[in-house]
């Protein structure tokens, strides 16, 4: 009987309130993410996860004292795991792989070795692809798996920001709230954590697939009436960040005299970014700006059809082609030179 390893990637979270400057440091030390040499990104990375932790702190407070990403993802593992083994011959396990907090990939890779697979699939639970996210945790897995002595045979999914499933999730949730709203004009915002503009200066696709995605889910709503944006939210720093802004659009929004239902269309599962930035926030912003309603769409999480479309991708693993224009030279199925 043949085993599959499906291997789930997430960014992670920290599992207390002693773990938030770990992480953090783990998180601003990555050079996808903060790209200087060494010694320069340690040191910098020490610096910044110092000022953070305090106000990262009393985020994580408010949700429990700890991120609440390890629990969804296992549970999107799980029933990932029951799914396979109606549908797949052999038998299939499901790991989780975070990148900046435990279970890492070193810990993925022992577990996933010991279960001696004949084959394993890397899934991103990152539906659009990005160098600061996929291409990073695939870094860091193949780092691992080396080290973990694991010789499988590897397929490695990129991205699916407008896969069937994924887009059937989004809609019958964006549809309920919609009808939450009844006759109140409202304001489709698609929100996706954003990006330095330099990172898609640079060619990531990142931004391309998010705006794709949306303009998928929203056709997929069947009313073609609907007033919908795509927005960016969870801006650090003083660099130039991807636009318009999530908050700027809530504003906007209640000027124009509408309400706003937020779908948060680059995460998958609760945490801080949809629990904290969206749920209180945002909220806020929009109750000072006058939109009203103001509806947060739920993370897709175990929804039926979402677990439906990851094992599509499990058993189409390996037979997708180029999703992005040529232009985007970041893109990790990029022709070769001269193609």
């Amino acid at each position: 009987m043949s085993r599959t390893a499906v291997v789930l990637f997430n960014l992670g979270g920290p599992d207390s309130l002693a773990a938030v400057q770990p992480f953090l440091n783990n998180l601003c030390n990555d050079p996808a993410i903060l790209p200087l040499p060494w010694p320069l990104r340690p040191i910098l990375a020490q610096a910044i996860s110092n000022r953070r932790r305090r106000e990262a702190c009393r985020i994580y407070e408010s949700i429990g004292g700890r991120s609440p990403l390890l629990k969804g993802t296992r549970a999107q593992a799980q029933a990932l795991e029951v799914a396979l083994g109606e549908a797949l011959a052999g038998e299939a396990r499901v790991f989780v792989a975070m990148r900046y907090w435990h279970p890492m990939s070193d810990d993925a890779a022992r577990e996933v070795a010991a279960f001696a697979p004949d084959r394993v699939l890397l899934l991103p639970l990152y539906p659009q692809f990005s160098t600061t996210t996929t291409a990073s945790s695939m870094k860091a897995w193949q780092k691992a798996a080396r080290r973990a002595g694991l010789r499988a045979q590897t397929a490695a999914l990129c991205c699916w920001p407008c896969e069937a499933g994924f887009v059937a999730a989004h809609a019958g949730l964006i549809r309920a709230a919609l009808d939450r709203a009844g006759e109140r004009p409202v304001r489709l915002l698609f929100s996706a954590h954003g990006l330095p503009q330099k990172v898609v200066d640079g060619g990531d696709p990142y931004c391309w697939q998010v705006e794709r995605g949306a303009a998928a889910i929203a056709a997929a709503l069947g009313r073609a009436e609907i007033d919908w944006r795509v927005c960016y939210q969870s801006r650090v720093g003083p660099l130039a960040w991807t636009g318009p802004a999530t908050g700027e659009e809530i504003a906007r929004a209640g000027a124009d005299g509408m309400g706003a239902v937020v779908v948060p269309i680059a995460f998958v599962s609760e945490h801080s970014e949809t629990l904290v930035e969206l749920d209180r926030d945002l909220a806020a912003t929009a109750r000072a700006s006058g939109c009203r309603p103001y509806i947060r769409v739920p993370a897709l999480g175990t929804h039926e059809a979402f677990i439906r479309c990851l094992v599509g991708l499990v058993e189409r693993a390996g037979k997708g082609g180029r999703l992005c224009p040529a232009a985007f030279a970041r893109c990790p199925r990029r022709p070769p030179e001269g193609a």
